[in-house]
């Protein structure tokens, strides 16, 4: 035991002497977490709208100034024909344009069908379904609007009554983006950290000529190994523990749940990620490759963890692979306890899961270290 203690001393030691590791543990991940929860958004603003009005009626004015005084649209100009706003959009002007077409206020009076043409720019393609849910919204409660004001005037129909639903909002009642993507960033900050360090850590110590030489000492491989990846488990937790302060104050992302289990949670996680790292570093010569190697699998995962897009969107054979993702289970946990706030109960799958994992990981790490004695 003394010996791990005095080998984690060291490595304590080496990464608060190392001046260049120092704003890569502390700093960055703030700046991270601050700046990439502000930038992830899934939100749209300032689309660029278009129009060809050939009603030029009072309603179709209407509509309109309802587009002008929605927050996520700017009517950037008014086109004469349907040919010069399709220019405009070629030519990269604007993101939509609708066309409303003649007779459009005299057949809503007569109750006739009405279509309103909506082009949308759709080379972003979860950018353009974003942007119809938006135009489809106004248009809608437009033409709600439009019903209740003729059935008010209107002395024919008595008894006609309208249908509305009224919507209720679970674990994120002002439907705010950053409530949904801190924990999730912070997941990222947590992986990527651990990850990274641990595994050019040991690979520093084959560039610099000193793992040869305790490779002959009569250190054993298990105290070796904890001594060296200990440091890094307490800095995960550390980092942790910063995101999850910074959420609070600076986001105001509710914690509902049990900080005790999620802290749990976190120590196994990064136990897998530490093993990764390990992994990573006995196949890798230099620090270059160990970061090249590491990043590669770091993409994958966090591309199919469901941080960004949701893993029930993704086809089949995809969504397989994501049982074998280790962020995929600690994003969702994260979810679960800080919004919604779950208990042991809930996250216990997810959490026999990562321990397997853990063990997995770990053990094909210590079994692939060479140690000569």
């Amino acid at each position: 035991m003394k010996i791990i203690l005095y080998i984690i001393r060291k490595e304590f030691k080496q990464i608060f002497r190392n001046k260049g590791m120092l704003p890569i543990i502390f700093i960055l991940p703030i700046l991270q977490l601050v700046i990439l929860s502000n930038a992830a958004t899934y939100e749209i603003k300032n689309i660029q709208l278009g129009y060809v009005d050939a009603d030029h009626s009072s309603t179709s004015r209407g509509l309109i100034k309802q587009f002008e005084a929605s927050d996520y649209f700017k009517i950037a100009t008014i086109f004469s024909s349907e040919k010069e706003a399709s220019i405009a959009m070629q030519e990269g002007k604007i993101n939509a344009y609708i066309n409303i077409p003649t007779h459009f206020e005299r057949n809503l009076q007569k109750n006739k069908t009405n279509n309103i043409g909506v082009f949308i720019n759709a080379i972003d393609g979860s950018a353009a379904g974003i942007i119809n849910v938006y135009i489809t919204q106004i248009i809608q409660g437009y033409n709600k609007n439009i019903i209740s004001n003729l059935i008010q005037g209107s002395k024919d129909i008595q008894n006609l009554s309208t249908i509305e639903s009224i919507p209720l909002f679970w674990y994120n009642k002002t439907l705010n983006y950053k409530t949904f993507m801190v924990p999730g960033i912070l997941v990222l900050l947590v992986t990527m950290i651990t990850l990274f360090l641990s595994g050019m850590n040991i690979v520093r110590e084959k560039e610099i000529g000193t793992l040869e030489q305790i490779n002959v000492t009569p250190i054993k491989k298990h105290q070796f190994i904890i001594g060296k990846l200990f440091p890094f488990w307490v800095l995960g937790l550390g980092i942790l523990t910063i995101g999850l302060l910074l959420a609070k104050v600076i986001f105001n992302i509710p914690i509902l749940g049990s900080l005790p289990l999620l802290y749990f949670y976190t120590s196994i996680y990064i136990l897998v990620i530490l093993g990764m790292g390990l992994f990573i570093s006995n196949f890798a010569d230099t620090q270059q490759q160990a970061m090249f190697i590491a990043w590669f699998f770091a993409v994958i995962f966090i591309l199919m963890s469901g941080l960004f897009t949701p893993i029930e969107s993704m086809p089949k054979w995809a969504q397989i692979l994501t049982e074998f993702n280790p962020i995929k289970y600690f994003v969702q946990m994260i979810r679960m306890v800080m919004l919604k706030g779950s208990g042991w109960a809930d996250v216990y799958p997810l959490m026999i899961k990562t321990i397997l994992y853990a063990l997995l990981m770990n053990t094909l790490a210590v079994w692939t270290y060479k140690k000569t004695t």
